[in-house]
């Protein structure tokens, strides 16, 4: 997650995977697309920037010897100087990385890295729809939510996706097309499907959409909210869908974090705070001995809806916090299955040519000081309620979602009236 008001050491806990608008099954585990990435002393345009001359023939000595070699006796066109210090360069982090043994210590090359910061800035869009892949590798539309592109566009719960934008994607992973069908907000994607009672395929064309906060009451008179990245402006967009819902005095609300990997700090503890009264959010322990508390006040719209929270095992990093805070706190009670577990904290540097160096610099703990991660193991938050899912979720017909089902009956069973004030 990062802290924006420090913008030239954010912090950054997300195990990232493509993000709202298309998403993958909520009920089936973690979908991610996990970053690689670096070390500091390798930051800068040469292999190690910061070395002093001398220390070329001592530290480097084999390199430039092989690099010597290559450049004297090779007999095809050799590349040229600086494309071979960029290649060493990133083969060297690359290699250096391997050593520290944390996959949240990452490098991302310059693409990879502005890709990264479009989707975590709000610039990637989705269609609105949700997608799993059975034991077939078919990937089957689950859901599509009403006024979203997919459901404008007539996509149904059921097709099975067999192209974007002309290109089969047969063999592909679900990580594979998911990324496909994401893209730059206002941009247009042809899904083509396969549906029952339909000879020929179809395809839909779209306009990418940003698709983060998701609405709606549900029958009985319970409001549903999910949030699928902390954005940079989650916050004020969990208020602005918050507040048409609880101006009908819903019972309770049903907040889904399902498949929600993370995102920025600030953004996890003003999203918190919409539903806590002043108190303690999180903690941080980072690597310099240095101890922050982060708290929330008083007087936010969502602080007296009785409330559940829906998680799984792709609930991560900044999913975890909120989560965390609101079980802690007693405001919450968490209904699914086992979180990620991503309790470490980055540190970002923005590299000269584009690219980018995390380094993890630090743990947040919950209010109740739990620690999500430890010594590098993934712990996560253990529902209050657990749901049993089967292993091939596409079995579940359509339509059906467990987690929705065990948090409705939770609901009825605790808040039968509304207990929001006139």
């Amino acid at each position: 997650m990062l802290n924006d008001d420090n913008a030239s050491q954010p912090r950054y806990t997300i195990r990232y995977q493509p993000a709202s608008g298309i998403l993958s099954i909520p009920w089936a585990g973690l979908f991610s697309l996990m970053l690689l990435v670096a070390i500091g002393a390798f930051a800068g345009g040469y292999l190690v920037a910061t070395m002093r001359t001398q220390d070329r023939d001592n530290s480097l000595s084999l390199f430039w010897e092989a690099h010597d070699i290559l450049n004297r006796e090779f007999y095809f066109a050799k590349p040229s100087e600086d494309d071979q210090i960029k290649a060493a360069n990133t083969a060297a982090i690359q290699a250096v990385l391997t050593k520290f043994n944390d996959p949240y210590t990452i490098y991302l090359p310059p693409v990879e890295a502005e890709q990264v910061n479009a989707e975590i800035q709000g610039e990637t869009g989705g269609i609105g729809a949700s997608v799993a892949q059975n034991e077939q590798k078919e990937l089957i539309i689950t859901e599509v939510r009403i006024g979203w592109p997919a459901e404008i566009a007539g996509m149904k719960a059921g097709d099975v996706i067999v192209a974007v934008n002309g290109q089969n994607v047969e063999g592909k992973t679900l990580n594979d097309v998911v990324t496909q069908i994401r893209g730059k907000l206002g941009t247009e994607v042809e899904v083509t499907v396969k549906r029952a009672g339909s000879d020929e395929p179809i395809t839909l064309s779209m306009k990418r959409e940003q698709i983060n906060v998701y609405a709606k009451m549900l029958d009985n008179n319970v409001a549903y909210l999910s949030l699928s990245i902390f954005s940079k402006d989650a916050d004020q967009q969990i208020i602005a869908q918050l507040t048409p819902l609880l101006e009908k005095k819903p019972r309770a609300l049903i907040f889904d974090l399902r498949g929600n990997p993370g995102g920025y700090l600030d953004q996890a503890v003003k999203v918190a705070d919409v539903f806590l009264t002043a108190g303690k959010v999180a903690s941080e322990k980072t690597s310099d001995g240095e101890s922050t508390t982060f708290n929330a006040d008083d007087g936010d719209i969502g602080e007296q809806i009785p409330m559940v929270v829906l998680v799984n095992g792709g609930s991560a990093s900044a999913s975890e916090i909120v989560a965390g805070a609101l079980k802690d706190r007693g405001r919450a009670v968490l209904i699914g299955v086992p979180t990620f577990g991503k309790g470490s904290v980055q540190t970002i540097h923005q590299l000269s040519d584009g690219s980018q160096l995390r380094v993890t610099h630090g743990a947040w703990y919950t209010p109740n000081e739990t620690p999500i991660q430890k010594d590098g193991q993934h712990i996560g938050l253990q529902p209050d309620v657990t749901v049993t899912i089967p292993d091939d979720p596409t079995t579940i017909k359509l339509g059906d979602d467990p987690f929705l089902d065990a948090a409705r009956a939770y609901i009825d069973k605790t808040y039968p009236e509304s207990l929001l004030k006139p």
